[in-house]
């Protein structure tokens, strides 16, 4: 039995997993904005010379180049903006927990906004996520010694993350739904369009400066931001189209989703945060909720 899209899944979850841990050390030293700048223009590097080794052409209806344009805009600019705040607040594995609740925001969205049905098991598999993210988020008994603790603000910060990535997800849909487009293509359009916005907005605030003159000086900033984005936004990309070509989507999608679990033991580890039973219980339910939702 060929079980090569399920391994890729697995490989992508993987890869995502640790480029959130690579992406927190980087905005420990760096400001978020300047962070989500500067990983979007090396994945913009990346996927070009991916795209130009494959010789994948560039042909894109103008509608497609809208949505897109617009799916960049919220997804990347606006919710991994979110995201990476998130990061400085509450940690990456809550972060990412919180991220889990995007999949319900774009079934949402797509019944509004794209006439696609919402079943009973879909609305189970809702409830279910939901009822494991919150048995983490409103922990009340945290323990001093954790690095990162639980606030309002951060739970903030990853819930317009979430809602960023959701709303990302249906534009870029819809570009889908208009015609044939490579997933790298797309991808590629979808950065080039956030740093188009992005990176005026932050010279205007100031919060961007010159990364040659920052990583020189932090060499730790600019290798956390490396590994965080080869792993993420590219191999992650990479590993997921590969993914869901070999296996059936609803499995890979499943497959994909497991950041929750696999944070854990890199958390406990890796970075000895201390994991307790609702912890466990809580990204266990999530991913469920998430399987529901895609296998229904």
């Amino acid at each position: 039995m060929v079980i090569i899209g399920e391994l890729f899944a697995l490989a992508t979850s993987l890869c995502w997993s640790i480029s959130a841990f690579a992406f927190n050390a980087a905005v420990e030293r760096v400001n978020s904005v300047q962070i989500n700048t500067d990983r979007m223009i090396f994945a913009a590097v990346m996927l070009f010379i991916t795209i130009s080794l494959m010789g994948i052409g560039y042909s894109v209806s103008s509608s497609q180049l809208l949505f897109l344009f617009f799916s960049g805009i919220i997804g990347l600019v606006f919710g991994d903006t979110f995201l990476f705040k998130a990061y400085q607040h509450i940690g990456p594995r809550i972060s990412m927990l919180l991220m889990a609740l995007s999949p319900i925001m774009s079934a949402i969205l797509a019944y509004f906004f794209l006439n696609e049905v919402l079943t009973f098991w879909g609305l189970i598999g809702m409830i279910v996520t939901l009822s494991g993210v919150t048995l983490v988020v409103f922990e009340k008994n945290e323990i001093p010694t954790s690095k990162y603790k639980i606030s309002k603000a951060g739970i903030f910060y990853g819930l317009m993350g979430a809602l960023g990535q959701a709303v990302g997800l249906v534009f870029a849909k819809e570009a889908f739904n208009e015609g044939s487009i490579n997933g790298f293509l797309a991808t590629f359009i979808r950065l080039i369009s956030a740093i188009i916005v992005l990176l005026p907005l932050a010279l205007l605030a100031k919060k961007y400066k010159n990364p040659v003159k920052i990583f020189s000086k932090d060499l730790k900033a600019f290798a956390a931001i490396l590994v965080g984005t080869t792993l993420g936004p590219y191999l992650g990309i990479t590993f997921s189209l590969l993914a869901v070509e070999n296996a059936k989507v609803g499995i890979a999608s499943t497959l994909m989703s497991l950041m929750p679990i696999l944070m854990l033991p890199i958390s406990k580890y890796v970075f000895k945060e201390n994991i307790n039973w609702r912890a466990i219980s809580g990204a266990v339910l999530a991913v469920a909720g998430v399987s529901i939702l895609f296998l229904r």
